[in-house]
């Protein structure tokens, strides 16, 4: 069983940048150019590390936007590159993935 996602609430533009560690350094791959649910809402957290971490906001997309893969990098929204702390994939209850969430700092 699939839920139905709310479309009507991706109206923000972004653009989603993923950094891959490799022989060179590290290189930047775009992985989603379109719009998601962005919220500016700013919250602080602790870490793994037990470290007080400041969130400045958290967007939220559509479905699985990079497949079997975690997402470290940063994200440009409204001109401003915000870097990537969390990403979460929740499931439907039939285990295909609902959305990804990016926590953003």
């Amino acid at each position: 069983m699939r839920l139905p996602f709310p479309d009507w609430i991706l109206v923000t533009p972004i653009k989603v940048y993923v950094e891959i560690p490799g022989e060179d350094g590290v290189t930047e791959e775009l992985i989603f150019d379109g719009k998601c649910n962005f919220s500016e809402k700013s919250r602080t957290i602790l870490n793994e590390r037990k470290q007080v971490v400041e969130l400045t906001g958290k967007a939220v997309f559509k479905g699985d936007i990079y497949p079997g893969k975690l997402i470290r990098g940063y994200v440009e929204v409204d001109g401003t590159k915000r870097t990537i702390n969390r990403s979460r994939k929740p499931r439907n209850p039939d285990g295909s993935i609902y959305s990804t969430e990016l926590d953003l700092m």
